[in-house]
């Protein structure tokens, strides 16, 4: 059996660098934004930030056991498989891997007491499976190169 993602990329040596390196994807992500609905991540993200400066990293060191979780079955039929880049499957299973990982983030959001932060993740719930597909390349290389 291989051995849980959770372990790979949560254990105490690991989890500072892998949650270091998923801000700096999610970072890049939003960065690289365009268009209108990009301005509109771009400003969804600083306020969130502005609110708190530690919120993204804070947010992402809680969600984190979920959302790995969440990716766990994928990174299993990906390790049965034997070969490719995790990326791939993540990207061929779009549509689900994204409403996997956006059913922890509307959790999260429903359950906050931070009406601030619930509007501006309502305002920007609409664009985030969009969000989320667009970033699976860029998950799924800092996956594997984290729980390799």
């Amino acid at each position: 059996m291989v051995a849980a993602l959770s372990e790979s990329l949560l254990d105490d040596a690991k989890r500072s660098a892998f949650l270091a390196d998923a801000k700096e994807v999610l970072d890049a992500e939003v960065s690289d934004k365009g268009g209108a609905s990009g301005l509109a991540v771009k400003g969804g993200y600083a306020a969130v930030k502005k609110i708190s400066p530690s919120i993204v990293p804070d947010a992402l060191e809680s969600l984190a056991p979920k959302l790995v979780e969440q990716l766990e079955p994928f990174w299993q039929e990906y390790k049965a498989a034997g070969s490719g880049q995790f990326a791939d499957l993540l990207v061929s299973k779009s549509d689900e891997v994204a409403e996997a990982l956006l059913q922890v983030t509307d959790a999260r959001a429903n359950a906050s007491s931070r009406p601030a932060l619930q509007k501006v993740y309502s305002s920007m719930r609409s664009s985030a499976k969009k969000n989320v597909i667009e970033a699976l390349p860029r998950l799924g290389d800092l996956v594997q190169r984290h729980a390799n």
